[in-house]
This record gives structure tokens, C-alpha cells and sequence, in this order.
């Protein structure tokens, strides 16, 4: 394996601080055949026992997409009413989906029922199945922004809802509903910084030794 330069070490880091969960998109297309580059690339990817797991399923259809933005309303709600009451408004006020101006609607699943890898590396540990498409949809955040696109990933969902709404194989376990398409504005900092919901903490911090 080649070693990389100077240069490209800098390139991937910059990549990494311009990763960011977009959630203002604009309405223009994306073409298709980069859509399918991209999931191509991004099942690169490591997996467990390389059972390759993931499962893409591209979301064109507009009353499965309403049946998303309906149960992201919802649980958006329930959300708030959790919060304590001096944060409610906060919260309410936080722009935490771009359902409505994406492109491009991705539901990305786990194939429980995968047997490839002949369950290799993940008796003792079977989520690593799950955590196999997680390092997927990393690789697809950062394919997307090589191509100046923005993901965002919508985690205030209803699961099975979303699962009955695309009629998907029961094996197959939700783990991401994502929304990608070109941003309306870039930023350095993430939304939530801007927005002062939550700081970024000192890295150093999540670091410890035994």
C-alpha cells in the first residue's frame, strides 16, 4: 500500500472537519448515476466477516416519503415534550431535517438474515452487523462531500413505522434514514454549535488510558 503524502494526509483531515449533518438542502436534482456511484463506493467498506450487510433502498415514492415526514413529526414532538421545560422552545426552534427540500430520501438498512460471512466475528459480538452498515454510512458522508452534496441523518423516527412505510424484507433491521442533496449554506462549525444547543467538548477528554 502506498503511503500518502503531505498533501493528501491534509486533504483527509480537512475532509473529516468539513463532515456535517446537513439539514438545509437545495432543491436542485441529483443526478442519479452519481447517487448509485456513490453507494457503490461506499460498499468498500469494512464488515464483519465481510458479510457486506447493508442494504440501500432509494426512496422516490412520495406517499412513503410522507410516511416518513409523518412519523418525524411526531416523534419530533414527543421529543420536545421531553425536554426540560427552559429547553423546549430551544429545541423547537432547531432546524433537524431537510425532508422536505432533499433530493435524494435514503434508507439504509441491516440484513439480519445476511449469509454471507458465515456469521464470522459475530457470535460473541452480533452487533457488529449493525455497526458494519454504521461504517458505510460514514463512508457515504464523506463520498458525498468529496462531491460537494450534503448528507443528513434523521434519528427522530419511528423505526417500524419506517420499515412498514418502504415494505422491506422483516430481516431487515433500520439503521439510518438519510437525506442528501446539495447544501443551502456550508459552515466550519456544526449546526448544533451554531445554534447553541451543544459546545464541543475538549477531544483530549474522551481520551483515557489503563
Amino acid at each position: 500500500m502506498n503511503e500518502l503524502d503531505t498533501h493528501s494526509r491534509t486533504a483527509v483531515r480537512d475532509l473529516l472537519a468539513w463532515r456535517r449533518d446537513v439539514r438545509r438542502f437545495s432543491r436542485d436534482p441529483v443526478a442519479r448515476e452519481l447517487v448509485i456511484e456513490l453507494l457503490t463506493a461506499a460498499q468498500l467498506s469494512p464488515s464483519v466477516g465481510n458479510a457486506q450487510p447493508w442494504r440501500f433502498v432509494l426512496v422516490d415514492d412520495a406517499r412513503r416519503r410522507a410516511a416518513v415526514r409523518a412519523s418525524f413529526v411526531t416523534e419530533n414532538e414527543r421529543a420536545a415534550l421531553l425536554q426540560a421545560d427552559e429547553r423546549q422552545a430551544h429545541y423547537r426552534s432547531l432546524k433537524l431535517a431537510g425532508l422536505d427540500d432533499a433530493p435524494v430520501h435514503l434508507a439504509v438498512f441491516c440484513d439480519h438474515a445476511v449469509s454471507q460471512g458465515h456469521t464470522l466475528g459475530r457470535l460473541t459480538m452480533p452487533e457488529t452487523l449493525d455497526y458494519s452498515v454504521v461504517c458505510a454510512i460514514h463512508a457515504l458522508w464523506l463520498l458525498t462531500r468529496v462531491e460537494g452534496l450534503g448528507l443528513g441523518w434523521i434519528s427522530i423516527l419511528d423505526p417500524e413505522a419506517v420499515t412498514r412505510a418502504l415494505d422491506v424484507p422483516p430481516a431487515w433491521k433500520l439503521i439510518a434514514y438519510l437525506c442528501i442533496g446539495f447544501p443551502a449554506e456550508a459552515h466550519l462549525d456544526p449546526e448544533l454549535v451554531r445554534h447553541d444547543w451543544q459546545p464541543r467538548i475538549d477531544p483530549a477528554a474522551n481520551i483515557v488510558t489503563r
